[in-house]
């Protein structure tokens, strides 16, 4: 599974990055997390507000911090 949180690196982008790694080593999976901070790259999932989260190439949130049980939900 491949997680990436998008974001500029503004604070939400990295409360939203911890959340998730909270949340993959909670639910054990096997997962791979990724920072994407590149403008062209987020714009490439049509996302317009950060932060963002895909899931193997889905937008699953984006413009909020999800929280860990949020994103343990969407795992």
């Amino acid at each position: 599974m491949k997680i990436e949180v998008l974001g500029t690196g503004c604070a939400k982008c990295k409360t939203l990055y911890e959340n998730v790694k909270k949340a993959v080593a909670e639910s054990g999976k096997d997962a791979e997390v990724v920072k994407v901070e590149e403008i062209p790259k987020i714009m490439a999932y049509g996302v317009m507000s950060t932060p963002a989260l895909v899931i193997d190439g889905k937008v699953a949130f984006s413009g909020k911090v999800a929280s860990v049980a949020e994103i343990m939900g969407v795992l």
